[in-house]
C-alpha cells in the first residue's frame, strides 16, 4: 500500500518532468493515432485496388530501324552507296550507343541503339533529329534508291496478340475484317495502337505471252506507257462560264480491272485494232512472292497486335478489350475465327495474383513466427504494424505512379523482414521495460529515445544498399529501378510507424501484462529477468566460449571465408532465368537464298509435328521476319526470306524440356537441310545468342575465314549448340555477260536487258490501279509456264529499236554464268563485322557462363591479321554492362553507408567492427547456393547488395546496445555480454521472419536466386552479428575476458 501511494505521489507531484517524445505524443493523443491508422488502412486498400498492374515494369526499348530499298543493287553496292553514308550521318548524333546494319541485294537495314542514359521522355525529340539527319542525307543517295524509312516504333510491345483465320477466305477478306476490328479497338480507352501483321499486298496481274508479243511486234515500252498514263490522276484545268468556274475532268480512268482489257495497244497507224484483252489475261491476286507470312495451327492467318497506353491497369483494360471483342463478334463473318496467341492481361492477372498470394503467404508466415516466439499480444502488434506499413506503401506507390508488377511486389517481399525489424525492436524494448517495472508510457519513451536515431541510421543504410540499383543509368537499372523506390518508401514508413503507432498499440494491448508485472514487482521487490529460457542459456554458453577464444574464432571465420570464396567459383553463373510462361520458340533457318514459300513449307511441317503431340495447346509461325513484339523481353528477328519462327504453347511448363528433346531428334531426320534453334522465353533482356564472338575488319573473305575458324571451335565442344554466323552461306547468282558492241548496234542498253529479264521471270510494275482506298500495283508478267521455266532463259527475245523488231537475246548476251556471292554484309559501328553464335545445349547441365569460359581462350587464340579485332557480345556483354553500371555507383553507396555508421557512433572502431562482418556473409551465401544448386545472376547480385544492408543494420542495433550498457557504468566485459544477450531475440526474430518470408519466392524463377542469397546469407549473418560482432568489439576495444 505504501509503495502504491509513493508511486501515486511521484506521478502527481512532478507533472512538469513528465517525459515527452513522439511515442508519448501518439500514446497521449489517441485520436491522432486512430486517424493515422485509418488513413493508412483505408487509403492503402483503396490505393491497392487502383494501382496499375503489369507483368514487367514500364520499360522503353530505345531502338529504331532505318530501311532503304535500292532495287537492282547487289549487297556490296547497297553497303557502299546506301548503308555507309546513312550510318555516318546517324552516328554523328550524340545519343547513339551503337549502330549495326545489314546490307542485302536491293535492301539496307540499319538498327540503332540509344545510350541508356537517355530517358524515354526524350525519345520523340531524338527520333525527330534522326529523321532530319536521314532526310538531309537522302539527296546524296544514288539514283534508283528509294527514300529511307525510319521505324521508331520498333520497340513497341503488343501485350495482346491475336490470330485471325478463315479457311475459305482470301487474304483481302481477312484484312477487311482485321481493319474493322482495328478501327473499333483503337477507340477503346487504354489502347495505344493496333497493328496487323501478315497481310499480303493485292496486285493486278497482266499475264502476256512473250511469243504473242513477238509475233505482233508490239514493244514492251508501248505497254508501259499506256498503262502508266491511262490511269494517272492529272489536272485537266478549269473554265469560266458566266459567274461560275467549272472544273474539267475527262473520263477514261479504269473503273474495274476487266475494263483494262479495252485498252487499245496496237501501234499508231496500224490497220489492226489490238486490245489488251486479245493478247493478255487480266486478273487480281496477292503478290506472288510475299515478304512476310503468318500461320496459326498450319492455317494461313493474320496476326493482330494490340499495345496498351503507359500507366494503365492492364488487367482492367484487358477485361474491357474482351468485352469489346465479344460485342464486335456479332459482325464476324461465318467461318472466320479469332484465336489468342498471347494475352498479357491474363498473364499479368495470373502473375500478379501469384505475387500477391506470395506476399500474403509471407505476411502470414511472419505473423505466425511472431505469435509463436513473441507471444499473442506482441505478435499481433508487430503483424498489424507490418500490414499497415505495406498498405501505406501502396498509397505512396499510387501517388508516385509505381505499378504492381514482379519488381515492385518482389521488393515488398524482400522488405518484409526489414519492415518487421523496427517494430520488433520497439515492441521488445517496451516488453522488457514493463517486465522491469516501468509504466507503459515510460517504457515506450525510453526505448524510442534510445533507439530512434540508430534505427533511422540503420534504415537509411539498408535503403542505401539498394541505391546503386535505383541510380543505375542503364537499361537494366531502368528495368529493376523501382525495386529501390519501393524499398525506400516501405522502410522509411516502417521507421515512422515503429516510432508512432507501435508504442500506441503497445499501450492499448499490454494493459493486463503491465498490471501483472507490477504485482510481481511489489511482491518480490526485485526486477524480473526478461532474458531467461533455454535459448538464452545456450546462447550465453556459446558467447562465453567465443569471447574466451577470440583468436581461434576469428581464425575459423577467416579460413571459412577463403573456402567460401573458392567454393563460389563452382557456383553456376547466369544473367536472367527462363520465363514461367509455358511457351517456347523454334527458329528455322534454311540456306540463304531459299524461297520464302519453301521456308513456309518447312515451318508448316514443324507445326504439323507439334500439333500431334500431347499437351500442345496451339502452334503459330511467322515466316520472313520475327513476330510482333508481344512481350518486353522478346527480340523479333529482322527480315530474311530464309527465316521462320514457330511458337508452341503447352498446357504445362514441365512438358517443354522433353518436347524440345524429341522435336530436335525429329527435325534432324525430317528437315535435315534446316538449321533449328529451340529457345525458351526469357524474363530479362535477351540477346541473339548466349555466346557471341564478333570479328571486325575490312575484307569480306578474311572475315568469313575467321568466322569459319571460330565456328569450328564451337562445334568441337559437345555442350555447344545452335552454332552459326550471321553472314550465312554464299548464294547463287545468275550473271548474264552483256555484249556491249552488239547491243550498241541494235540500240539496246543494259537497262533494256534488265527490264526484259525482270518482266520475263518476276514481272514488272507498270502503273497503279485505284480501287477505293486501295492502290494496287499493275504488274505485267508472262504466263506461269513461261516465267517458271529456267530453260526459257536462252530463248528470250528483246526488242531492238534500230531494227524495229524482236531479236534473240543471244545476240546481246554472250553467256549466262552462275557465281556465288555474299548475300549479307553486316556492319557494327561502321566496320564490317561477322558475329559467330553459340548457346549451351538445353539438354546439357551447363550454364552459358561456364561454356563461355571454356571456349573463350580457344577463340582468342585465333591469330588476327593487322586491322582485325575480336569483341565479345551475348550474355557476357549484357551482364558485364549491367554489373558495370551498378558497380560504378556501388562505391559511393557503400561510402555513404560507412559514413552514416561512423556518424551514428562518432567512432571509427565501432563502424569497422560492423563492416568487418559484411564480407564474412559470403560464407553463408556460397554454401547456400552450392547446396541448393542456385545460379548466381543479376537478381542474386541485388540480393547480395540488400544482404549487406541487413547485416549492417543488425550490427548497428547491437553495437548501440553495447554502448548504452557501457554508458550506464557497467564493466566493459559485462556490457558487451549483456548487450549481446539482450539483442538475441530482436536479431533472431528479424532474421527468422526475413528468411521464412522468403520461402514463397524460392519457387519463383525470377526471384529464387535472390531469395537463396538473402535467406542463406542472412541466416549465417545472424550468427555473425550475435557472435562475431561481440568478439570483434572486444578485440578492437581491448576488453579482456578476465574483467568479469
Amino acid at each position: 500500500m505504501a509503495n502504491a501511494l509513493e508511486e501515486k505521489n511521484q506521478t502527481t507531484t512532478k507533472p512538469s518532468r513528465k517525459p515527452n517524445n513522439i511515442a508519448t505524443y501518439f500514446i497521449g493523443n489517441s485520436t491522432t493515432s486512430w486517424m493515422l491508422l485509418l488513413i493508412l488502412l483505408v487509403g492503402g486498400i483503396v490505393s491497392y485496388l487502383g494501382l496499375g498492374r503489369l507483368e514487367d515494369p514500364q520499360f522503353t526499348i530505345k531502338e529504331a530501324m532505318v530501311f532503304t530499298y535500292y532495287p537492282g543493287a547487289n549487297a556490296l553496292q547497297v553497303e557502299e552507296e546506301v548503308t555507309a553514308p546513312l550510318e555516318n550521318a546517324i552516328q554523328a548524333l550524340p545519343y547513339i550507343d551503337y549502330v549495326d546494319s545489314i546490307s542485302k541485294a536491293g535492301f539496307s537495314q540499319i538498327h540503332l541503339q540509344i545510350k541508356p542514359t537517355y530517358q524515354s521522355s526524350e525519345l520523340p525529340q531524338i527520333w525527330d533529329e534522326l529523321r532530319r539527319k536521314v532526310r538531309d542525307k537522302q539527296s546524296s543517295l544514288p539514283p534508283g534508291a528509294l527514300a529511307p524509312m525510319v521505324k521508331d516504333d520498333f520497340g513497341d510491345v503488343f501485350g495482346v496478340l491475336l490470330a485471325i483465320t478463315g479457311k475459305d477466305y482470301s487474304y483481302q477478306e481477312l484484312v477487311d475484317y482485321a481493319d474493322y476490328l482495328k478501327r473499333d479497338l483503337t477507340t477503346l480507352n487504354g489502347i495505344a495502337k493496333v497493328s496487323i501483321a501478315g497481310s499480303q499486298k493485292e496486285q493486278v496481274f497482266i499475264d502476256i505471252s512473250r511469243e504473242r508479243m513477238t509475233n505482233l511486234g508490239i514493244p514492251l515500252s508501248r505497254l508501259y506507257q499506256l498503262l502508266n498514263t491511262q490511269n494517272a490522276v492529272e489536272d485537266a484545268g478549269h473554265i469560266r462560264i458566266g459567274d461560275e468556274y467549272i472544273r474539267i475532268h475527262p473520263t477514261g480512268e479504269f473503273t474495274s480491272v476487266q475494263q483494262m482489257g479495252d485498252l487499245l495497244v496496237s501501234l499508231p497507224g496500224s490497220e489492226k485494232l489490238i486490245f489488251l484483252r486479245d493478247i493478255a489475261n487480266i486478273s487480281e491476286g496477292i503478290a506472288e512472292v510475299p515478304s512476310h507470312l503468318v500461320n496459326y495451327n498450319s492455317q494461313a492467318s493474320l496476326h493482330l497486335g494490340i499495345s496498351f497506353n503507359t500507366g494503365v491497369n492492364v488487367v482492367e483494360v484487358g477485361e474491357q478489350l474482351r468485352e469489346k471483342l465479344q460485342q464486335l463478334d456479332i459482325n464476324r463473318p461465318l467461318g472466320i475465327e479469332m484465336h489468342t496467341l498471347y494475352d498479357q492481361p491474363a498473364e499479368v492477372d495470373a502473375s500478379s495474383t501469384g505475387f500477391v498470394l506470395n506476399l500474403i503467404a509471407s505476411v502470414i508466415i511472419v505473423i505466425a513466427v511472431l505469435l509463436v516466439f513473441m507471444g499473442m499480444r506482441a505478435g499481433f502488434i508487430i503483424g498489424a504494424i507490418l500490414l499497415i506499413t505495406i498498405l501505406g506503401t501502396f498509397i505512396a506507390m499510387k501517388v508516385l505512379n509505381i505499378e504492381l508488377h514482379r519488381i515492385s511486389l518482389g521488393a515488398l517481399i524482400i522488405a518484409l523482414g526489414m519492415l518487421v525489424d523496427n517494430a520488433l525492436v520497439i515492441t521488445e524494448g517496451i516488453m522488457v521495460g514493463i517486465q522491469k517495472g516501468l509504466t507503459r508510457t515510460r517504457a515506450a519513451y525510453d526505448i524510442v529515445k534510445q533507439t530512434q536515431w540508430p534505427l533511422l541510421g540503420a534504415t537509411v543504410i539498408a535503403v542505401t544498399a539498394f541505391a546503386p540499383i535505383g541510380l543505375s543509368p542503364d537499361s537494366t537499372g531502368e528495368f529493376v529501378g523501382e525495386l529501390f523506390y519501393v524499398l525506400l518508401i516501405s522502410l522509411l514508413l516502417s521507421w515512422i510507424t515503429a516510432l508512432t503507432l507501435t508504442p500506441f498499440l503497445c499501450h492499448l494491448l499490454f494493459n493486463k501484462h503491465e498490471e501483472k508485472s507490477f504485482k510481481n514487482n511489489q511482491n518480490t521487490d526485485t526486477e524480473a529477468d526478461p532474458y531467461h529460457g533455454l535459448l538464452y542459456d545456450v546462447y550465453r554458453k556459446i558467447l562465453t566460449l567465443m569471447l574466451h577464444n577470440r583468436g581461434k574464432t576469428m581464425l575459423i571465420m577467416v579460413l571459412s571465408l577463403f573456402v567460401a570464396v573458392a567454393g563460389f567459383g563452382f557456383v553456376k553463373q547466369s544473367f536472367f532465368p527462363p520465363s514461367n510462361t509455358p511457351m517456347f520458340l523454334v527458329d528455322i533457318w534454311l540456306p540463304e537464298g531459299s524461297d520464302i514459300r519453301s521456308t513456309q513449307q518447312q515451318a508448316l511441317k514443324l507445326e504439323g509435328y507439334f500439333q500431334q503431340q500431347e499437351g500442345v495447346e496451339f502452334t503459330s509461325s511467322t515466316v520472313g521476319q520475327g513476330e510482333l513484339r508481344f512481350m518486353l523481353t522478346y527480340g523479333p528477328e529482322r527480315q530474311y526470306a530464309s527465316y521462320a519462327q514457330v511458337m508452341v504453347r503447352t498446357s504445362e511448363r514441365e512438358l517443354i524440356a522433353p518436347m524440345i528433346t524429341e522435336a530436335r531428334t525429329w527435325a534432324g531426320d525430317n528437315i535435315p537441310n534446316a538449321f533449328m534453334k529451340f529457345k525458351r522465353l526469357q524474363i530479362g533482356p535477351g540477346t541473339s545468342a548466349k555466346i557471341e564472338a564478333r570479328f571486325s575488319g575490312p575484307d569480306q573473305e578474311q572475315l568469313r575465314q575467321l568466322a569459319e575458324q571460330a565456328k569450328l571451335i564451337f562445334l568441337q565442344d559437345e555442350d555447344a549448340a545452335n552454332v552459326r554466323h550471321d553472314w550465312r552461306e554464299r548464294e547463287k547468282v545468275i550473271r548474264p555477260v552483256f555484249n556491249e558492241e552488239n547491243a550498241r548496234r541494235a540500240g539496246i542498253s543494259r537497262q533494256d536487258l534488265d527490264e526484259l529479264l525482270q518482266l520475263s521471270f518476276s514481272g514488272k510494275q507498270v502503273g497503279v490501279y485505284r480501287d477505293g482506298t486501295t492502290l494496287k500495283p499493275i504488274v505485267i508478267r508472262p504466263p506461269a509456264y513461261e516465267r517458271l521455266d529456267i530453260d526459257g532463259l536462252s530463248d528470250l527475245q528483246i526488242w531492238s529499236p534500230v531494227f524495229s523488231r524482236y531479236i534473240p537475246i543471244q545476240q546481246v548476251v554472250e553467256k549466262f554464268d552462275v557465281v556465288f556471292v555474299d548475300p549479307i554484309i553486316s556492319r557494327r559501328d561502321r566496320k564490317r563485322t561477322v558475329e559467330v553464335y553459340a548457346d549451351p545445349d538445353l539438354s546439357a547441365d551447363i550454364t552459358a557462363d561456364l561454356l563461355f569460359k571454356r571456349l573463350r581462350p580457344q577463340i582468342e587464340a585465333i591469330p588476327l591479321p593487322p586491322g582485325y579485332e575480336l569483341n565479345w557480345g551475348g550474355e557476357y556483354e549484357s551482364s558485364k554492362d549491367a554489373q558495370a553500371s551498378i558497380f560504378s555507383s556501388l562505391p559511393i553507396g557503400y561510402l555513404v553507408m560507412f559514413i552514416i555508421t561512423v556518424l551514428l557512433f562518432s567512432e571509427l572502431r565501432s563502424a569497422l567492427v560492423i563492416w568487418a562482418c559484411v564480407p564474412l556473409a559470403m560464407i553463408g551465401v556460397s554454401a547456400g547456393m552450392l547446396l541448393l544448386g542456385a545460379e548466381f545472376g543479376f537478381m542474386a547480385l541485388l540480393g547480395l547488395l540488400s544482404l549487406s544492408g541487413m547485416i549492417v543494420k543488425n550490427g548497428i542495433v547491437l553495437v548501440d546496445q553495447i554502448r548504452l550498457e557501457l554508458g550506464q557504468g557497467k564493466e566493459k566485459y559485462d556490457a558487451v555480454f549483456e548487450a549481446s544477450v539482450s539483442r538475441l531475440r530482436p536479431v533472431m526474430m528479424a532474421a527468422l521472419t526475413t528468411i521464412l518470408g522468403m520461402m514463397p519466392l524460392l519457387t519463383d524463377p525470377f526471384f529464387s536466386a535472390m531469395a537463396v542469397v538473402i535467406s542463406c546469407g542472412l541466416g549465417f549473418a545472424t550468427l555473425l552479428t550475435l557472435g562475431v560482432v561481440p568478439v570483434l568489439y572486444a578485440m578492437s576495444h581491448g576488453i579482456q575476458s578476465n574483467e568479469k
